[in-house]
């Protein structure tokens, strides 16, 4: 066990942990921020996405210890006091069916709009294209990013 210190929202977290735990179960098990899910455990579904450092990252495969010192941002921080841009267009939109994926798909589409505030659909749908969504709700989930990067215009 070590002790881990990194920001999480804004907030100055230790933990004590392995190294080697993925950074997923810390934020779901110590801190108890279990809006970010796991699925597959590899990297390939892209429930699990945080951001580390402004980086859309799957945390159900990067060890805490690589989060030492860095900033995290969760489904929960991404609101910041007000709902953020694309978590209105999820509402306004109705996107979800099941829910499940899209704390992590919302936390992809972000990293995007941060890269690129104004994506053709060619470049949402190769940013989200490791996002998978059980309930095939991606033709609104394109809409509903392209909603949040016009400021709801389109």
């Amino acid at each position: 066990m070590a002790a881990i210190t990194f920001t999480v929202n804004g907030q100055v977290r230790t933990v004590e942990a392995a190294p080697d735990t993925p950074l997923l179960w810390v934020l779901r098990e110590d801190l108890g921020l279990t809006g970010t899910k796991y699925s597959c455990g590899e990297a390939e579904c892209g429930a699990c996405t945080v951001h580390v450092d402004g980086a859309a990252t799957r945390s159900c495969v990067v060890p805490v210890s690589a989060a030492a010192g860095k900033r995290v941002t969760t489904i929960e921080g991404l609101a910041n006091g007000t709902l953020h841009a694309l978590q209105e267009a999820w509402i306004e939109l109705q996107v979800p069916q099941c829910g499940f994926c899209h704390p992590g798909m919302l936390m992809q589409a972000a990293a995007l709009l941060a890269a690129n505030p104004d994506p053709t659909d060619t470049e949402i749908d190769r940013a989200m294209a490791g996002n998978l969504c059980r309930c095939g709700t991606y033709l609104r989930i394109r809409r509903a990013i392209r909603r949040a990067a016009t400021g709801g215009t389109r």
